[in-house]
């Protein structure tokens, strides 16, 4: 990668995880309270009732890969005016994308819940009130999305992760209000929820449209050919993305059909520990979309593998060193955080975690693929078998498989979307998929083979106790972080961040002693 381009990676991938450790530790502490005060069985209701409403997230989905792409590359070509239009279309399809979910959710939408969700019958009043409530939020947040791909696409992270704090504080204002204010929790909860995606709606509309040209609703910028293009490109991401949404929003859904609130309580878990995990790697794939895409446009294929291959790898290496401690130390760390968990909890994040693993080497690849626009291949194949594993989980939990089950299923498809992805990116922009295997996949396997020896080594070697759960931490992120150093990086990009600690350190000494 240029130096150019890996400054501002840095610069972007640094603001990023400043955000997302602060939006971490204030989501974990936030879900404490929340499953405390509602309840493992209202905590499972009101998550299932935020499957039914995600299942038609795909729409939002399909929309906002699409938008950051066109942005993007409209960026890349340096053409302001393309911008503009490119705004002006994505208002007029996101409005109608909003009024369609808001109209199909609260009539079938409502009809499901009322008709199949399994719901105790003293709580359907309150979760028909907050499936209205989750409707009012999703919608607002199908308005702010175009928003916020403005920021991506114009690599402005450092406002992205301040807006990002500023949303977990308010959902950290819920937790303490849904302690203090006398109403049914449930929902409070969903009413509280709206209320903060609301508010975050107009501060991102508020501040772009001040911070940028493009965003603009003095003039409507109409261009027919541009919008046909958006939406031909966005036809098979809504497939794709359908395919996702369906695939984990019905497990969710399907598990609370065949076993109860507290099964799909503990998936909503392991839900939220493997999302909080995976952000680390999503933060870093932030940055790293619109140097994809933009030296795509600009017929900079040798940067552009670099990019694949050095985010790929460095993706996977950034969940790893959380991802393996907390898999070893899950059952102490879950019962610290939570209290009491659900009974699942602790296999499913377990399981969890091996599935988003697998996902993380992906990501850059996805990028990748969007880059030329192409995606009748890339969606159908890759569509079909994320609805194959609904189909699959659905069979074996028929034939009387356990609930964990489900993400075994999950394991075996990404290995097999994996490979699919490579072949058909091969075919789209050429990467050479012999230099993946070498420069990745041989990298990683190492990284997590030698860590992985370690850190379970030292695990069975001491007892139990909150003392010795937090050595176990400690050393199996140093393990993670020295082998990745040694493995992951070359000797050029090991003297660039020796080089990088070494200002820092000589800064603050001087600073000090001055």
């Amino acid at each position: 990668m240029s130096f150019k381009n890996n400054k501002r990676i840095a610069k972007n991938t640094l603001m990023l995880y400043f955000r997302q450790i602060i939006t971490l530790l204030v989501s974990l502490y936030t879900v404490r309270i929340v499953l405390n005060v509602l309840g493992v069985e209202d905590y499972g209701i009101y998550n299932v009732i935020g499957g039914v409403v995600a299942l038609l997230s795909f729409l939002n989905g399909s929309m906002a890969s699409a938008t950051q792409r066109f942005f993007s590359f409209a960026l890349g070509e340096k053409n302001p005016e393309k911008l503009k239009k490119i705004f002006s279309s994505n208002c007029l399809i996101y409005g109608v994308i909003a009024l369609v979910a808001l109209v199909l959710l609260e009539t079938f939408g409502l009809w499901f819940v009322n008709e199949f969700l399994q719901v105790p019958a003293e709580r359907y009043l309150s979760a028909r009130w907050t499936f209205h409530f989750s409707v009012f939020a999703f919608v607002s947040t199908i308005i702010s999305t175009p928003f916020i791909a403005i920021i991506i696409a114009h690599e402005d992270m450092q406002f992205y992760a301040y807006m990002s704090i500023v949303e977990s504080t308010l959902k950290l204002g819920i937790a303490f209000l849904l302690v203090c204010l006398p109403w049914d929790k449930l929902e409070l909860y969903g009413l509280l929820f709206f209320a903060v995606s609301f508010i975050n709606t107009l501060l991102y509309v508020s501040i772009c449209v001040k911070k940028y040209a493009e965003c603009q609703f003095r003039a409507f910028h109409w261009d027919k050919k541009l919008l046909r293009e958006i939406l031909d490109f966005t036809g098979w991401t809504l497939f794709g993305q359908l395919s996702t949404v369906f695939r984990k929003q019905a497990i969710t859904i399907l598990l609370n059909q065949m076993f109860n609130p507290a099964t799909v309580a503990a998936r909503a878990i392991a839900t939220n520990v493997t999302s909080r995990i995976t952000m680390f790697s999503t933060s870093f794939n932030v940055g790293l979309y619109p140097p994809i895409i933009k030296s795509y446009a600009n017929g900079e294929n040798k940067e552009m593998f670099s990019l694949i291959f050095n985010g790929s790898k460095i993706t996977f290496s950034l969940m790893w060193i959380f991802a393996l401690p907390l898999f070893i130390e899950m059952e102490t760390i879950l019962q610290i955080w939570l209290n009491k968990p659900p009974a699942d909890a602790v296999l499913f994040t377990r399981l969890a975690l091996v599935e988003v693993l697998l996902f993380s080497l992906s990501l850059p690849i996805a990028t990748a693929a969007r880059a030329p626009g192409k995606m009748k291949s890339y969606e159908l194949v890759l569509g079909s078998v994320q609805i194959a594993i609904f189909v699959a989980a659905w069979i074996v939990l028929k034939l009387g498989s356990a609930a964990y089950s489900v993400y075994i299923v999950a394991i075996i498809a990404n290995l097999v979307m994996f490979v699919f992805r490579l072949v058909i990116v091969r075919s789209l922009i050429g990467i050479p998929l012999r230099k993946f295997l070498y420069q990745v996949l041989f990298p990683v396997s190492l990284i997590s083979l030698i860590s992985g020896a370690a850190s379970i080594a030292v695990s069975s070697l001491l007892p139990k106790g909150l003392f010795f759960t937090l050595m176990i931490i400690l050393t199996s992120i140093t393990f993670t972080s020295i082998t990745i150093y040694y493995i992951a990086l070359n000797k050029t990009s090991r003297n660039k961040v020796n080089e990088v600690v070494a200002h820092q350190i000589r800064k603050r000494l001087i600073g000090r002693f001055a």
